[in-house]
């Protein structure tokens, strides 16, 4: 392994993460939330992940593994890693209540709405900080992912970053937007939201210094299927759920189209 190919992944995992910052600009100067975007974009971002995971990590995994291990053997080996992955992403979002869960998205007018609504800006900061909090615990797997997928395949882990970099954007919202109003300092609710995005480098670091000393061919393909069924989860739970919310159910079908074709694309000509 390559020190710079180590070096990308973390600026891959940097870059996804701190996208919760373009999602903090957002909020302090949009004037309304533009809802077929935003619907366009989660569904890509799920499109993406989805392909990938089904087409490349999963199916690399289970033929690497196959030749690991004799018979049927292989093919649960994969079945229970993928599933595995799954639980790991559904335990962490059933820790985050709902009300405070950074994917359950709303628009800007919203949140805005429900901010000159609270009683006290107390409470109103406490809301922004769990959120960041939360946001953070949801990030945390997505850095191993983007990280780990980055390592060995640099042009999977790019596509990985930017799908997850897209669906940080409302998260940055949801942070920066409780605190704002609270505060009445951009600078405050620009830093939550920023800092909140640096769970995912920090799931890289520990991905780094834990499991990559210990990586062998299995570990690393059942990593791969762990990661593949995290992501078809936060495609399925979370982005294409908060599209749909945005209203424009069609719009999002055609992004998550419009990121298999890229993905597929992209995979083909690289």
């Amino acid at each position: 392994m390559e020190d710079g190919s180590v070096g990308f992944a973390f600026l891959l995992t940097l870059f996804a993460g701190l996208a919760t910052g373009i999602g903090s600009a957002i909020a302090f100067f949009a004037k309304h939330t533009d809802k077929k975007f935003l619907s366009f974009a989660l569904g890509f971002s799920a499109g993406v992940m989805i392909y990938v995971s089904f087409m490349e990590l999963l199916f690399n995994a289970r033929t690497e593994i196959q030749t690991l291990v004799d018979g049927k053997a292989g093919d649960f080996i994969t079945a229970g890693a993928f599933f595995g992955g799954m639980a790991i992403a559904a335990i962490i979002d059933k820790l985050v209540p709902s009300i405070e869960n950074p994917h359950e998205v709303r628009t800007v007018e919203q949140m805005r709405s429900h901010s000159r609504k609270a009683e006290q800006e107390r409470k109103l900061a406490r809301t922004g900080i769990i959120t960041a909090l939360a946001l953070a615990i949801h990030n945390f797997p997505e850095g191993i992912a983007t990280f780990m997928s980055a390592v060995q395949q640099p042009e999977i882990g790019l596509a990985i970053a930017v799908a997850i970099a897209i669906h940080n954007i409302p998260e940055g919202i949801a942070v920066s937007v409780p605190i704002y109003y609270a505060t009445h300092s951009k600078k405050k609710a620009f830093w939550y939201s920023f800092l909140s995005g640096l769970a995912e480098p920090l799931g890289a670091t520990v991905a780094f210094l834990i499991l990559m000393p210990f990586l062998s061919p299995m570990l690393l393909n059942c990593t791969f299927a762990a990661v593949a069924g995290i992501m078809v989860f936060i495609s399925f739970d979370e982005l294409l759920p908060a599209a749909r919310e945005y209203g424009e159910h069609h719009i999002s079908i055609y992004g998550l189209v419009a990121g298999m074709v890229i993905m597929a694309v992209s995979l083909i000509v690289l």
